[in-house]
């Protein structure tokens, strides 16, 4: 692992930190609907500061509103937000369907908030959403008395949730390890007052485990034999409210890392009081390993439960590396762009035990295999991943987002190389999960 230093000091910073051009990133995606979820069943107001301001979390948040929840609008500045929650018994049976849009967190999060809330709700979303898995959320909340009918194809959205008597305590063993399952369990057994159990073969991210010791819900974590496990045991019957900043999101950051290793600033880019949670920041790993020369300093965490910091970039020579699938549930977001800087490294670039890949937005193998060709990029694509040859030749072409914000993203961050001729179908995508991506980068040519 990179180091990460403890604390940054004044006194303590390189030269490389004044030369850096210093930059924000939005709000952290995942972190910013959990801590909506959380204030919205909270007794009480909530403070909350640095949400993100994107499509993702504006479907969440209109379903909330949806939900009886007083949400105001969410600031597009990252300014503090309070919100007056209903309590963990105050939601209601909305009027009409709750559309979640592109929001697949926020869909499997609900799916456990009102599986718990003992109301009636219909859960619909946009043709990518519908597409995608929530068999592997149902099967639990199914398990612990939960009804909830699939209104088109078996596993999918839409799904209606109806009225139910109390939920049951669960075991549960996750197949996949995932957080938004996790999350889900964990959410339902908060709601609905019940024991719950998660084990998983390798810990996923722990934002809500995080978020659950700010509101005083008892939770337990330890490594097991079979892996790892999250326990809640007699669940308050009041969620406390939150007082919370919402560190930026390093998945976002990820793009801005690799437009300065690949020379797009033409100096070292230092992005502030980004999220260093370790069970995020697997990616930076890989990067390094490609060559790119990263500076990583934890600075606290300001006040709540999530780590935050600096990192700085620097330009870089890239070189190819081989992404396996032990690492792969730690860098899941962020192999788009790991693909895209393979493109510009030195040797093949490998990531094989990415299956996964293919139920996301769009199916991101299939995306980054047609678009690396459509650059000329020599590619071959396996049913688990790819393969990237290195290329020096300029890059020029038409790309295809497939409706995927992080597609659109990784070969956006080409796209504003100086040396490459690309476009991309449709930009606006980026304003899922990133605001403001294009502006920054265009700032960031100018940087010299």
């Amino acid at each position: 692992m990179l180091e990460i230093r403890e604390q940054l000091h004044g006194e303590n910073k390189t030269q490389k930190d004044f030369d850096s051009v210093k930059v924000h990133v939005p709000g952290d995606k995942s972190i910013t609907q959990r801590v909506l979820i959380l204030a919205a069943l909270a007794s009480g107001e909530s403070r909350l500061r640095g949400l993100l301001h994107g499509g993702d979390v504006e479907a969440t948040a209109q379903a909330l509103r949806l939900l009886g929840v007083a949400l105001p609008r969410i600031p597009s500045d990252g300014s503090e937000l309070c919100i007056t929650g209903a309590g963990s018994d105050g939601l209601k049976s909305p009027l009409q369907d709750l559309d979640l849009g592109n929001s697949g967190t926020g869909a499997r999060l609900l799916l456990g908030v009102l599986a718990g809330s003992q109301i009636e709700a219909t859960l619909v979303g946009d043709v990518s959403l519908q597409s995608r898995p929530m068999r592997r959320v149902c099967n639990p909340l199914r398990a612990m008395g939960a009804r909830l009918e699939h209104l088109c194809e078996e596993g999918c959205i839409p799904i209606r949730v109806d009225r139910t008597g109390p939920l049951r305590s669960i075991d549960w063993m996750s197949p996949v390890p995932s957080a938004q399952v996790k999350s889900s369990i964990l959410l339902a057994g908060l709601v609905g007052r019940t024991k719950v159990v998660v084990r998983e073969a390798r810990q996923s991210r722990d934002h809500t485990e995080r978020l659950f010791t700010e509101i005083g819900a008892p939770i337990s974590i330890r490594n097991i034999p079979s892996g790892h496990q999250v326990e809640l045991n007699n669940p308050p019957d009041i969620v406390a409210p939150l007082d919370f900043s919402v560190p930026g999101d390093v998945s976002s950051a990820a793009f801005v890392i690799a437009f300065a290793a690949l020379g797009g600033a033409g100096v070292s880019v230092t992005i502030d009081n980004v999220s260093l949670n370790r069970t995020r920041t697997g990616f930076l790993d890989v990067f390094s390993r490609m060559g790119i020369d990263l500076t990583i300093k934890e600075t606290g965490s300001g006040n709540t439960c999530e780590p935050r910091g600096l990192i700085t970039a620097s330009p870089s020579e890239l070189h190819a590396t081989v992404v396996d699938a032990e690492e792969i549930p730690d860098v899941i977001d962020e192999l788009p762009i790991i693909a895209v800087m393979g493109a510009c490294s030195e040797g093949r670039t490998t990531i094989r035990g990415a299956g996964e890949l293919r139920l996301k937005e769009s199916d991101r193998i299939h995306s980054l295999v047609h678009n690396l060709q459509t650059l000329g990029v020599e590619v071959v694509e396996h049913e688990d991943g790819l393969e990237i040859e290195g290329t020096t030749r300029p890059l020029k072409g038409r790309i295809r987002a497939f409706g995927d914000h992080r597609i659109a993203m990784a070969f956006g961050v080409l796209a504003k190389l100086k040396r490459t001729h690309i476009e991309i179908d449709d930009p606006t995508l980026s304003d899922i999960s990133f605001p403001g991506f294009w502006g920054l980068l265009d700032r960031l040519t100018q940087a010299t």
